[in-house]
């Protein structure tokens, strides 16, 4: 009977146990709830402020952009049209290529507008994660050790590319200048930022790239100087000569379109060389900027002419050199002297069959 009621009371205490950890089970979840709400309540501001600002910093840097990319946009076109302005006037038409004035500005756009959205954005970026509490020393020492890999392994793009740069900005050379560019030589049909094509005298295209190129000589910028050298027999008269190829080349000058090609009058430097039959009488003209090839054979033309029509001569072009033929060597064919031919030389008796002893009878 004691141990009936000892069960039947414990009984009770066991049934009721499931309950007791199921509240306590709901008041944990209920104390947690409650902690989140609070932490929610208390940070909520917090993040709508960072949320705020983050947003403000986008639209900031995206407007930002969108002016300066538009400013220089529109910057570069006016430049363009007033290229093209002048390019109608008479002055202008000498003295402006609208190509190259179109190419260059356009690289330069280029470049303004990538620097431009490189700092913009970069900044705005850099901004947004101090918002958000990021260490940001880490990240700039990482992507510092990057750039200095990719800087080290790319160099020669680099090179290329400053180079570019720097020769844009101070106009070396534009579309449809004559350079010499040490490896290449011929006539700029394009400039770009890393590599410069170039149309060679043979019509071959040249990829030069700017890294590479240590010296420019520009034949298309200022003026250019056409020279002539008129070889004439030295028993002409040579001050008849020299006003015969002056009036040639006034008549030049005032001819179409050698009028507007020559910039000062054709000048006789004088007598350049002398030799026993020929003088060598020196001409030059101040020409436009890469017409001076056109002009010099226009100036061999003109004082070509005048000088057969005046009765003067020029020195005859000297006959080539004949080589004379050396006499045949009559021991070429005969061959060298042998020492077997003589029966006495002791190489005759080394080479001689050596006898067997004689057999009595």
């Amino acid at each position: 009977m004691y141990w009936s009621a000892s069960t039947a009371a414990s009984a009770p205490l066991r049934a009721a146990t499931p309950g007791a950890t199921g509240s306590a089970s709901l008041d944990e979840a209920t104390q947690k709830a409650t902690n989140a709400a609070g932490w929610v309540e208390e940070n909520w501001g917090t993040w709508v402020a960072s949320g705020l600002q983050i947003l403000l910093i986008i639209v900031i840097a995206v407007v930002l952009r969108h002016v300066i990319r538009r400013t220089i946009t529109k910057l570069i076109e006016r430049m363009n049209r007033t290229a093209a302005a002048a390019q109608g006037t008479a002055l202008g038409g000498l003295l402006v290529n609208a190509e190259r004035r179109r190419q260059r500005s356009e690289a330069i756009g280029s470049v303004l507008r990538s620097v431009a959205s490189f700092v913009i954005m970069g900044t705005a970026a850099l901004t947004v994660l101090s918002v958000l509490n990021i260490n940001l020393a880490p990240l700039l020492a990482s992507a510092g050790v990057a750039g200095v890999a990719i800087g080290f392994g790319a160099r020669n793009l680099v090179t290329d590319f400053l180079s570019g740069v720097f020769m844009i900005l101070e106009d070396q050379y534009g579309v449809g200048d004559e350079i010499d560019a040490g490896v290449a030589t011929g006539t700029v049909i394009e400039v770009g930022l890393r590599v410069t094509k170039l149309r060679g005298p043979n019509g071959a295209i040249w990829y030069i790239r700017n890294g590479e190129v240590k010296r420019i000589g520009n034949l298309s910028q200022g003026w250019s100087t056409a020279s002539v050298d008129v070889v004439v027999a030295a028993d002409q008269d040579l001050r008849r000569a020299r006003d015969t190829i002056t009036a040639a080349g006034e008549a030049m000058s005032k001819a179409e379109p050698w009028n507007e090609l020559l910039w000062e009058p054709v000048e006789v430097l004088g007598l350049s060389e002398v030799h026993l039959d020929t003088v060598t009488i020196g001409v030059s003209a101040k020409t436009m900027p890469g017409k001076a090839v056109g002009i010099e054979r226009e100036l061999r033309w003109r004082i070509k002419h005048a000088l057969d029509d005046a009765g003067i001569h020029l020195a005859p072009r000297p006959a080539p050199e004949e080589e004379e033929e050396e006499p045949a060597d009559p021991t070429a064919a005969m061959a060298a002297p042998s020492a077997l031919n003589n029966p006495l030389s002791p190489q005759s008796v080394a080479a001689e069959p050596l006898s067997g002893p004689k057999m009595g009878k």
